[in-house]
């Protein structure tokens, strides 16, 4: 069982900057990966960006691409979402996730975190 622990959400004006914090811990292992999604009001969840921690390997949702970076700290097993150039369309619930990085699919979530940004 693996355990999620987020933080870094709030409030931001736009063009701002923010950074996301997903912290795992319990039964983790090298071949884990780790992405967030984010969902806003009336909204399906939708996919931001994952990461792989034995290769580093990243990927983005094109609505972030040039935005948003995704990367680790394997000493942590922490993993961050650093948000620049925020726009009131970025606003949602974010949620962190993991899973086996052979698959696509995620087997855990956390509680999410808030995102608001003003235009």
């Amino acid at each position: 069982q693996v355990q999620l622990v987020e933080s870094g959400g709030g409030l931001v004006q736009a063009g701002g900057s923010l950074r996301l914090s997903c912290a795992a811990s319990g039964r983790t292992f090298s071949s884990i990966a780790m992405g967030w999604f984010r969902q806003a009001p009336g909204k399906e969840r939708e996919f931001v960006a994952r990461i792989t921690w034995r290769g580093g390997n990243t990927y983005y949702a094109d609505s972030v691409k040039g935005r948003f970076t995704i990367f680790r700290d394997s000493a942590k097993d922490t993993v961050y979402l650093q948000m620049n150039s925020l726009k009131p369309e970025d606003t949602a619930a974010y949620y962190c996730a993991a899973g086996f990085d052979n698959t696509w699919s995620y087997d855990y979530w956390g509680q999410g975190t808030q995102v608001t940004v003003s235009s």
